[in-house]
This record gives structure tokens, sequence and C-alpha cells, in this order.
């Protein structure tokens, strides 16, 4: 119980209880690439599922759980991302995904997947091979912002 309040920010009734407080956990991966042990909760913050793969095999193929496409650039950044050739280009990318960020429905999905995460261990991703080159990076840091420890 202590973890469901915890996640709902009531830290105060878990500590007044005499239960542990949980550390707030969410690792930033590669959609696709193997659950590491402990991963319970995969976030797809991705533009588009899978190709060729079936939704019902999303999870069993270590893809998502759930979708939340929400927190991925906008079709348009994705775009620009696919013409980036220079560090420039890179930062650019960033600073417009950080401002796509930057929204009061996006700043709340943020919290939400910090909160989950203090009840059971979360991880959000892509398909990019290189995280330096992905939004992930700045995902990264803005759930760092919002209060979450990543790994």
């Amino acid at each position: 119980m202590c973890h469901l309040l915890e996640a709902l920010g009531d830290v105060a009734s878990c500590q007044e209880s005499g239960s542990e407080v949980g550390v707030v956990a969410v690792r930033v991966v590669r959609l696709g690439e193997p659950r590491e042990a402990g991963e319970e909760l995969r976030i797809g913050t991705v533009r588009r599922p899978p190709r060729g793969v079936p939704k019902e095999e999303f999870a069993s193929r270590d893809f998502y759980d759930t979708w939340l496409p929400e927190l991925s650039p906008s079709q348009e950044l994705v775009n620009l991302a696919h013409q980036a050739r220079s560090d420039s280009d890179w930062r650019a990318f960033f600073a417009h995904y950080r401002k796509e960020m930057s929204t009061p429905e996006a700043r709340h999905l943020l919290d939400l997947v910090v909160a989950v995460s203090r009840a059971t261990e979360v991880a959000v991703g892509c398909y990019c091979e290189d995280e330096a080159h992905c939004h992930r990076r700045e995902l990264r840091r803005l759930l760092e912002e919002h209060g979450a420890e990543v790994r």
C-alpha cells in the first residue's frame, strides 16, 4: 500500500506508518532489446508502433507494454532528426524537443511516469540505436528534472 500512496504523492502517510519510502527508478531503453531483470512496465515513447509486429506481441517481443506517443517528438521533429548531420543540428533537435515537452500536458505526463516509477520499475524508450542521437537523451534529462532517478 505504501508504494501506491507514494506514487500518488502521499509520502507522509508512508513515513507515518513506518513503511519504507521507495526509490524512484526509471530506465531509458531501446525498444525491442531484451528487458533487464526487474523491469516491470515498458512504455513506448514513439510516434509509430513497431512495423510488422502484431499488437498482441508488442510486450512479449520486448517493444512495450503501453504506448505513450505524447512523449515522443512530433513527426516534424522526427523528420528534422533524420536530416541531422552535425552537432549543431542535434542541439537544435534537442532544443525543439524540450520545447515540445514544455507544454502543460507533456509536463503532466512526465510527472505521471515519475509517480508510477515509485510503485514499480518503469522503462521508457524508442527504437533508435544511438541514444546520443535520439530523443531518449533529452527525455532522460527531463525525467531527472521531474524527480526521477534514471538508470
